[in-house]
């Protein structure tokens, strides 16, 4: 039974019209769907093999039904097909070529001497589409040999740590410069009015009722003076801020509610209190706190 379309289009046409279907249908963000979900793999893996395997089945029957009809059947058939003779014989050529099938030999020729209950072998050449495959896993395995264990070319997992190595240089290098991810070991004190206006004002809503406006101190202890309970300077405020006072004592710890940019910014503004001296300030708490790297006051 000739078909209209051959099968080495055929084949081919059904399978990606799947494919993008489920590309399509299925949400995989900026990574392809086989790529992202192994079971699409899976799945089209096994569609295109059951694909090839209805198609070979339907064409040994289409074989020998073909073989059935008789010559003049055959004539009428072969003067209907859509094909043309031209592609039908590049088909033929094609398909013989790679199967090295002859529709014309004699098997007797090539039957085995030996047979398992009745059950007889043909000494059959293997396929050239097999062995052009063979040749090519050869070469490609003296290509990876020569490659990964004689030049010492970077494996998967080499390459994976080089990746990882280089992910963390890349992060670390990002902190430095995204105000949103900073800690007390990368924050760096602010001078620019605009940051400490914002500073006053993250304080004003947030530290005046313990501190007071001016900070000289109510609940909370004088933020004006030299002494310091937790340690002075901008990475020990922020620290203290962020993560909170004293057990049992101390403030609550902010990083829940204030960004890391705005705790950057309302200490930095505390810090720019120093020595203002306000009216009726509380009495010193703490120790007096020397910045000995002069990152800070």
């Amino acid at each position: 039974m000739k078909k209209s379309i051959p099968v080495y289009v055929r084949v081919p046409l059904i399978f990606f019209a799947v494919f993008g279907a489920m590309e399509y249908f299925i949400d995989s963000g900026d990574r392809p769907a086989f790529i992202k979900f192994p079971m699409v793999s899976l799945f089209l893996f096994v569609f295109l093999f059951l694909l090839i395997a209805i198609e070979i089945t339907m064409n040994a029957i289409d074989n020998v039904t073909y073989q059935l009809l008789s010559e003049e059947e055959k004539l009428k058939q072969e003067t209907t097909s859509s094909l043309s003779w031209k592609e039908q014989q590049w088909y033929k050529n094609l398909r013989s070529k790679l199967t090295n099938a002859d529709s014309d030999g004699d098997e007797g020729q090539l039957l085995l001497d030996h047979d398992y209950d009745g059950i007889k072998e043909l000494d059959n050449n293997l396929p050239p589409w097999w062995v052009y495959l063979f040749y090519a896993c050869v070469v490609f395995a003296v290509v990876y040999m020569v490659r990964y264990e004689v030049l010492g070319a970077d494996n998967q997992e080499m390459e994976l740590k080089n990746e990882i190595a280089q992910a963390k240089i890349d992060v670390a290098e990002y902190m430095k410069t995204a105000p949103d991810l900073m800690d007390e070991k990368t924050v760096t004190l602010l001078a620019e009015p605009t940051d400490l206006a914002v500073g006053k004002e993250v304080f004003t809503t947030n530290c005046a009722a313990c501190h007071r406006a001016d900070g000289g101190g109510q609940i909370g202890p004088n933020l004006t003076d030299k002494e310091w309970v937790l340690g002075g300077g901008i990475k020990n405020l922020f620290h203290t801020i962020n993560n909170g006072g004293r057990d049992g004592k101390g403030m609550i710890a902010w990083k829940g509610t204030l960004k890391p940019k705005e705790i950057q910014k309302v200490a930095s503004y505390i810090l720019s209190l120093q020595g203002t001296n306000p009216a009726d300030a509380k009495v010193a708490e703490g120790e007096v706190w020397i910045d000995e790297t002069n990152s800070g006051k």
